[in-house]
């Protein structure tokens, strides 16, 4: 049978017991705490004093014990027998304490057992553990860094982010995400972006409003995880629910944030149109450019009239005739432009070709990147 005995007496609180009106509750309350741990130390002590003097009892008569067998080992001298005797005797008395101990621990025991138990004896801490959950504070990434996330995330996720992006109805673009989880990031919405303007300067003008939809949908989504300081992936189907049933208010902000986009998605588009156009011009300025380092275009647009005519007719003796009228210097400037750029060739004539006009160059036309003549 189990014995219930134990839990006859336990002095489970200060304040159970009712006291006379005439007392002080508080002050008689504190003397029974007070009186109640001076019993628990008083006997914590007796227990102390048990162990060191059972384990010195112990050492006493290990070191004995060696003596005695060293002694015996040694032989019969007198002094040995005189002195194993004592040895002996002391062991024997060493023993008889160990028993008086024994019945001490004994009475410790009997007296630990009908102790009451209380709120410090009745249960212990199995363990004792303290949690405190701090926001680890994220490093923030160098451009290096996010440029191999962006790479990284695109090489493995590419085609399904395309396929969100062609997606029209609310619930599909849901369900998709729900299939996809890893999609609802920064990551997508920066591809998106990208996919916009590329889209938009291959003139697709209308593949670029649906994907531009969807990039308002996963920005959405990243601001309303913001906002509610979670994970996106926890927080997009309440943007979904929210755009499904939203007021009018809600759904205008929508609207116009998608047509601000497309506006910034048209200017961007327009921007990088330009720049490529001035870069394709510049490299075929530098394919133009003469031996003197001038571009043969811009050298034929600053030429007068008379000397254009000349180059558009094709006619070599208008061209020498033309400049035989115009001032020396301002010829020879015009001309030397023209070599520079590349227009035309001095092709000067050997000593016994030479006519009156010693020196003066004959102009040889070249011939131009298509094979025709200038």
């Amino acid at each position: 049978m189990v014995d219930y005995s134990i839990w006859d007496h336990i002095e489970v609180s200060d304040d159970e017991d009712e006291t006379h009106p005439n007392i002080d509750t508080a002050s008689l309350f504190r003397w029974r705490h007070r009186a109640r741990l001076e019993r628990m130390e008083e006997f914590q002590k007796e227990k102390e004093d048990y162990e060191k003097a059972h384990g010195e009892s112990r050492r006493k008569q290990t070191e004995c014990l060696k003596k005695i067998k060293e002694l015996e080992a040694s032989g019969a001298a007198a002094e040995i027998s005189s002195e194993l005797l004592k040895l002996r005797a002391e062991l024997q008395q060493l023993k008889t304490e160990d028993k008086n101990l024994e019945k001490k621990a004994v009475e410790l025991r009997l007296k630990e057992k009908k102790m009451p138990w209380n709120v410090d004896t009745l249960s212990k801490d199995g363990f004792s553990k303290s949690v405190v959950n701090v926001k680890v504070e994220k490093k923030e990434e160098t451009e290096e860094e996010k440029e191999h996330k962006h790479k990284t995330f695109v090489e493995k996720y590419e085609n399904q982010i395309k396929h969100f992006g062609m997606l029209r109805r609310w619930d599909d673009s849901q369900k998709y995400l729900s299939d996809n989880p890893d999609l609802v990031c920064e990551e997508t919405a920066n591809y998106l972006v990208i996919w916009c303007i590329d889209l938009e300067v291959e003139e697709k003008h209308a593949l670029m409003e649906q994907v531009a939809h969807q990039t308002i949908v996963m920005q959405f989504i990243l601001e309303l995880a913001k906002s509610l300081k979670v994970d996106p992936r926890a927080c997009f189907r309440q943007f979904f629910t929210k755009i499904k049933t939203a007021d009018q208010q809600y759904q205008e902000a929508f609207n116009d944030e998608l047509e601000a986009f497309k506006e910034r998605v048209r200017g961007r588009a327009k921007i990088r149109i330009e720049k490529a156009l001035k870069e394709y011009e510049e490299e075929e300025r530098k394919k133009r450019i003469g031996p003197g380092g001038l571009d043969p275009v811009e050298v034929y647009e600053s030429l007068p009239f008379e000397l254009q005519k000349c180059f558009d007719t094709k006619d070599i003796q208008m061209l020498q005739d033309t400049i035989s009228k115009m001032d020396p210097t301002e010829a020879k400037c015009h001309m030397q432009r023209c070599i520079d750029s590349g227009l035309w060739v001095p092709n000067k004539k050997t000593d016994g070709d030479r006519g009156e006009e010693e020196g003066e160059p004959e102009y040889e036309e070249i011939k131009k990147e298509d094979g025709t003549e200038k």
